[in-house]
């Protein structure tokens, strides 16, 4: 199920996307970011719409994806 971002609060929002990040472990490319640069990139893809929350019933658990993967 896809949960529109426009309807959690900003304190939400912002604790959903930290917790994916941290679960993403260490970035090996070739430009390492800060927590706060991720973070912001994140937010601005969600924002943009180029990324959607998503809340398994199945293993309930959110996750953050690409929007091509569920609209194609």
């Amino acid at each position: 199920m896809i949960i529109p971002w426009q309807e959690l609060a900003e304190d939400t929002l912002i604790n959903i996307v930290e917790s994916v990040i941290l679960r993403e472990g260490t970035d090996y490319g070739s430009h390492e970011q800060t927590f706060e640069q991720k973070k912001k990139a994140l937010l601005n893809r969600i924002r943009q719409g180029s990324a959607v929350i998503v809340w398994s019933e199945l293993h309930e658990s959110i996750d953050i994806k690409d929007k091509t993967e569920f609209f194609k």
